[in-house]
C-alpha cells in the first residue's frame, strides 16, 4: 500500500525529486520504493521522457488502484472516527413489553435527537433471557429485571433505572376496594388471574415469592399471558391479581387498583450492555436516555 502511493505520488508531480520532496524523503528511497513495486509487478512501472518521467500501461494502471484504495482508506478511517464518537453504526436493543412501551419510546426519541447517525434494532426479546443475548453477540443493550440482591453476570454492567412495585387489581364493587392499601395476605382465598403464567423469570417469581412471604400460595384460576388480558378477567369479577405499575398505563375500567403491603412486591428494572461495549459513547447515551426516561415515568 506505501508502495503503491509513493507511486502515486511520483506520477501525479511527474518527478522523482518532487515526490521526495512532498512525503519527506529522499529521492534515493523513492527509488528505491519504486523499484521494489516495479519487481512485484514484474513489469516497469515507470519510463524516462526527456528530463522527466511517465508511466507505464502498468504504472498507470496501479497508480489509478493506489487513487481508489486511499479514497477508500479515507473514508473507512472517517467512519472508524464516527464510531469511536458513537455517532455511526448500530445498536441491538433487546426490552421486554411493559418496559417497550414506558420507557423505550421516549429514550429512543431522546437518543435519536442526539445522536441520529446510529441505527437502532429494537426488538421485544420477552420472555427470552437478556444475558444470554448480551453472551451471544446478539444484543448490545437490553433491559431486564434484577432484584438488589442478585448481581449482574461477570462481564456485565447493569444500571438501575426504576423500582416499579406490584399493585393489586380487583373487579369493581370487591370487598376489598374499599380499602386504600390491602395486605397481600388479604388476598389468600381469593381465585387468581395469573397474569404471568406464560413467562419465565423474575416476574413471575416475584409474585410466586411474594404470595409465600404472605404465607400462602395464590390458587390460580385462570392463566393469562399478558396484562391487558388479565384484567379482563378480573372485570368480569373471575378473581384477583397483582401487576407491576408500568403495566397499567392503560387501567381497564372494570378494576380498581390498591396498593399492597407486607410485603409489597416490586420489581427492579435496569440497563444492562457488556463490560467492552462501556467505551461506545452511543451505548452509554442510550443508557443514560433510559435513565431519563424512568424518572420521568
Amino acid at each position: 500500500m506505501r508502495r503503491m502511493q509513493v507511486l502515486r505520488a511520483v506520477v501525479t508531480t511527474g518527478s522523482i525529486t518532487a515526490a521526495a520532496t512532498n512525503l519527506g524523503y529522499t529521492p534515493s528511497a523513492i527509488s528505491q520504493q519504486v523499484a521494489g513495486l516495479e519487481k512485484q509487478a514484474g513489469l516497469p512501472l515507470l519510463e524516462r521522457v526527456g528530463r522527466g518521467i511517465r508511466p507505464t500501461a502498468a504504472g498507470r494502471l496501479l497508480t489509478e488502484h493506489a487513487g481508489r484504495l486511499a479514497e477508500q482508506l479515507a473514508e473507512a478511517e472517517s467512519a472508524l472516527t464516527a464510531l469511536r464518537n458513537g455517532c455511526a453504526g448500530t445498536l441491538r436493543v433487546r426490552y421486554f413489553a411493559t418496559a417497550g412501551a414506558a420507557l423505550v419510546p421516549p429514550a429512543v426519541a431522546t437518543f435519536r435527537a442526539e445522536r441520529s447517525g446510529v441505527e437502532l434494532d429494537l426488538k421485544l426479546t420477552e420472555p427470552t433471557d437478556p444475558f444470554e443475548e448480551l453472551a451471544a453477540g446478539r444484543a448490545d443493550v437490553a433491559i431486564t429485571v434484577l432484584e438488589p440482591d442478585e448481581p449482574a453476570p461477570d462481564g456485565v454492567v447493569a444500571r438501575h433505572l426504576l423500582a416499579d412495585p406490584f399493585v393489586a387489581v380487583l373487579p369493581r364493587g370487591h370487598a376489598l376496594s374499599r380499602k386504600r392499601v390491602i395486605d397481600l395476605g388479604e388476598l389468600a382465598d381469593e381465585p387468581w388471574i395469573f397474569a404471568d403464567f406464560g413467562a419465565t423469570g423474575p416476574c413471575k417469581d416475584l409474585v410466586v415469592n411474594a404470595c409465600a412471604g404472605a404465607g400462602f400460595a395464590p390458587k390460580i384460576a385462570v392463566e393469562s399471558d399478558d396484562y391487558a388480558t388479565a384484567q379482563g378477567f378480573v372485570a368480569a369479577g373471575l378473581g384477583v391479581t397483582i401487576i407491576p405499575r408500568l403495566g397499567l398505563n392503560y387501567a381497564h375500567p372494570g378494576v380498581v387498583l390498591r396498593k399492597v403491603r407486607n410485603p409489597e412486591p416490586v420489581r427492579h428494572i435496569h440497563v444492562v450492555y457488556r463490560e467492552e461495549a462501556a467505551w461506545n459513547p452511543a451505548v452509554v447515551a442510550l443508557a443514560e436516555a433510559l435513565e431519563k426516561a424512568a424518572k420521568a415515568s
